[in-house]
């Protein structure tokens, strides 16, 4: 059995994020202050491309014939990967709240890079929808400049 949380417990979730870092935070009304919950690192993010790569491509026999070819073109961008990955990771986070009865809503304010990425990755993760969503790089910033964009 699950416990409901009752409603005086439940908040809205806003998510500011980019590839390397998301903030959590909460408010208890669509319009109220917010408060930094957590936060989740994407220590791939801040790596070096060469530091993901752990060796080439190699190369492979065509399937007919006797030519062969390298197989670097054929490799997903890591950096990609990585962001995929911290997506579907936060996602999570946003499915379990959202599931648990514990969050009212979210909103999302992510980089413009990635926020395709994410709302992708909370399809898959959760059906609800944010309430808002805001494409600009604010990670980082002070708390006043994201309630601003939320309004």
């Amino acid at each position: 059995m699950t416990l409901q949380a009752s409603s005086d417990d439940k908040v809205y979730w806003v998510v500011v994020a980019d590839e390397a870092i998301a903030i959590v935070y909460a408010r208890d009304s669509l319009s109220g202050p917010l408060r930094e919950l957590f936060s989740l690192d994407n220590e791939a993010a801040q790596m070096k491309m060469d530091q993901l790569i752990s060796d080439s491509g190699g190369r492979s026999f065509d399937s007919h014939g006797k030519g062969r070819h390298t197989m670097t073109s054929e490799k997903a961008d890591p950096k990609k990967t990585a962001a995929a990955a911290f997506a579907k990771r936060i996602a999570g986070r946003i499915a379990r709240v959202m599931h648990d009865g514990s969050c009212r809503g979210f909103a999302l304010v992510a980089a413009p890079r990635f926020l395709g990425v994410l709302r992708n990755a909370i399809s898959v993760a959760t059906n609800a929808e944010p309430y808002a969503t805001v494409d600009k790089e604010v990670v980082g910033q002070d708390t006043d400049v994201i309630e601003k964009l939320l309004r």
